[in-house]
């Protein structure tokens, strides 16, 4: 995660220095009972139920921001094979998007974002927008005044060196042979998180080949002096890590123009075979969409036709990916979730009171037992002799299994009353002894790799924009712990590990930082659980605190939200924003952990949280959430899962209703919940 934002100061109530959430009207004096706590949870679990796909899983949309829009454009552009319907599709979608200022954000309400605005800008100047109409006069004045094209990131300008709108010169250098670095030196391609090491890989190539196809445009209203429109940074000082850096770009640099031919040809051949052994069963790469976009160009520059299989497949991938609007729009999902939708869907489902054997629960147990991973991937490099088991975030990504659904997945399993008992505990077997195995040695869980800690890689100039390394995070941790109390690891020492780490890493104030969901609220709902299920006392000084920072959080409507902003401003945004049907969940299922009502102590902050949720559910079971609460890289790429608004508070007001879960726990509440779909 890099740099992690700096404790919290102040428990205190919130003072902004600037602009603040919309606050909702105060709840009122006397909530509703029990009836309509049981009324909403029977909605939900319906409409839940009903998203159910006939091979077990479920998958709410994964919405990120335009950039993966305009990037979809700009290779279709690259490689030749745009077409008019599918430009005019996106760039209504695009448009659609634009905030009132002319501007493009990265998440629902927040700032403008330069990069963003530039991709969005370029990629409606493909669909034929004259730059004199005033949404686009208004996206360039934008730009310029935020330090035109040479601010933007170096993936933007990247994009724009393709088509000669940026110098290749004036990025910095990544060479493929980086590829014949040992895993034991710095910089070498273990040394990324998963993520970034799948994109930077094809890059290399890209570098290498420095292509640039004809513009079909000028931009230059995308600069602040057109007369000089790629002017030179001045270095930081040699001293510093920045400096270094800098100057061996310099170097390197200097190497592109005098690259050994023999040696350049055999590092760019070594890329591209690195490159097709990781291609997925569903012509993707990881699942995600920024390793397959640069992999495809780079397989292209490498000669590879775009009817080879490799490249049909890659393409035919975004199509899955594509998601059509009722109105003609299009755009385009980051990633896909279902593993992690589905696990959740069925603890939540569980925790709800549906029979542990019901036919739904079943269904999705069968479709995650057969997509288990048992062949060995990247994780392997660190941990060559731990054997394979775990799960993968999406449809197919067998290279990259993830810890955290790994554990979320067992947790899934464990619930379920399933036909078939052996199987599933060879899966659960499995899952746990790999998740065992990927634990660093600090004690606690990252979400892909092992140990992957190294500052290093965060300070190259060719890393600006997001997380491209994978330290331990305390909600992939809290979720393992968890787990591994579940299946009676409560006293393993490596357990004892993990929850010694997380009570090590507990902010000043009571909370926890949020990784992978936004933020601090999303942290402390996961760390709290976890702690109260491995036989931590609720009386626990750490659980206290956690406590009254959720009740110092709480906001006047009695929900809770935090806005992304708490990632770059944590003193004013950590636990503050517009309330949300998924934040204020988590802030539940964790009070409901540390022994806060129902039938703990009394607290009138969790019957306020449950009165927001039956308040403000809709009629068809659902609740309304364009706020985004997930997280690819914190506040650089923002998430919005659109399953989420639904199933946890399903969990929440279903361990409201029925206490916290147990394994195979019989199942209460209402007839309407246990209703088949």
């Amino acid at each position: 995660m890099g740099d992690r934002p700096p404790a919290l100061l102040s428990a205190g109530r919130w003072q902004p220095a600037g602009p603040e959430p919309v606050r909702a009207a105060e709840a009122p004096d006397q909530p509703p009972g029990p009836a309509s706590a049981e009324e909403a949870l029977a909605r939900a679990t319906t409409h839940l139920l009903s998203l159910q796909s006939s091979e077990g899983w479920w998958k709410g949309d994964l919405e990120t921001n335009v950039t993966m829009d305009a990037e979809d454009l700009l290779l279709r552009q690259f490689l030749g094979i745009r077409t008019e319907d599918q430009t005019k599709a996106t760039a209504e979608w695009i448009r659609s998007q634009q905030r009132e200022d002319g501007t493009w954000s990265t998440f629902h309400g927040g700032p403008p974002e330069l990069s963003t605005t530039v991709e969005a800008y370029v990629a409606l100047r493909l669909a034929g927008d004259d730059p004199n109409d005033a949404h686009m006069a208004a996206a360039a004045r934008y730009v310029r005044s935020a330090g035109g094209i040479a601010a933007a990131r170096v993936f933007t300008r990247i994009w724009l060196a393709l088509f000669g709108w940026w110098p290749w010169e004036r990025l910095p250098e990544m060479p493929p042979e980086i590829m014949f670095l040992p895993k034991w030196l710095p910089l070498n391609i273990y040394a990324f998180g998963c993520w970034a090491r799948q994109t930077i890989v094809p890059l290399t190539i890209v570098s290498a080949h420095r292509p640039v196809r004809p513009a079909p445009f000028p931009l230059t209203e995308l600069h602040t002096d057109p007369d000089h429109p790629f002017p030179e940074r001045p270095l930081a000082p040699a001293t510093s890590w920045d400096g270094v850096f800098e100057r061996l770009d310099k170097v390197l640099h200097a190497y592109h123009r005098r690259a050994l031919r023999p040696l350049r040809r055999l590092a760019v051949s070594q890329a591209c075979r690195w490159i097709v052994e990781r291609q997925e069963a569903d012509g993707c790469w990881g699942g995600i969409q920024p390793p397959a976009v640069y992999s495809l160009i780079a397989l292209h520059l490498e000669g590879y036709e775009l009817d080879h299989p490799v490249m049909q497949a890659g393409l035919s991938s975004f199509d899955r990916f594509t998601v059509h609007t009722e109105d003609g729009r299009r755009w385009l999902e980051a990633c896909q979730s279902p593993v992690w939708d589905t696990c959740l869907a069925t603890i939540a489902l569980v925790d709800a009171g549906l029979p542990a054997d019901h036919p739904a629960l079943v269904s999705a147990v069968d479709w995650m037992l057969a997509e288990e991973i048992t062949r060995r991937g990247d994780w392997s490099v660190q941990r060559p002799s731990l054997g394979p088991g775990g799960w993968a975030f999406e449809f197919e990504n067998d290279t990259y299994p993830d810890i955290d659904d790994t554990a979320e997945v067992v947790l899934a399993l464990r619930r379920v009353r399933h036909p078939d008992p052996a199987k599933v505990g060879g899966a659960v077997d499995r899952g746990v002894g790999w998740n065992l195995g990927m634990q660093s040695k600090n004690g606690a869980w990252g979400a892909f790799d092992v140990d992957n800690t190294s500052t290093l890689p965060n300070k190259l100039p060719f890393c600006d924009f997001g997380e491209v390394v994978d330290p331990p995070s305390a909600d992939v941790t809290a979720h393992v712990v968890e787990m591994l109390a579940e299946v009676g690891k409560a006293k393993d020492p490596r357990t004892r590990r993990g929850v010694e780490w997380l009570l090590r890493n507990q902010e000043a104030d009571g909370s926890w930082f949020g990784r992978w969901g936004t933020n601090y609220i999303y942290g402390t709902g996961s760390v709290l659980p976890a702690l109260v299920a491995v036989g931590v006392p609720d009386e626990y000084p750490a659980i206290r605190r956690a406590v009254r920072w959720l009740e110092d959080r709480q906001n006047t409507d009695g929900g809770w939200g935090e806005d992304m902003r708490s990632y770059d401003d944590p003193v004013r945004w950590a636990g503050r924003g517009d309330s949300t049907a998924s934040q204020t969940a988590w802030a539940l299922m964790a009070l409901l952990a540390a022994g806060e009502g129902p039938d703990g102590r009394a607290n009138p902050a969790v019957e306020r949280g449950v009165d927001w949720l039956v308040r403000t559910q809709l009629p068809e079971g659902t609740w309304d959430e364009p706020q985004f609460t997930g997280t690819g890289f914190p506040w650089d790429f923002s998430i919005n899962y659109h399953l989420y608004r639904l199933v946890f508070p399903v969990t929440a007001l279903g361990r409201y209703l029925h206490g916290n879960p147990g394994t195979g726990r019989p199942a209460t509440g209402t007839p309407a919940i246990g209703a088949a779909r």
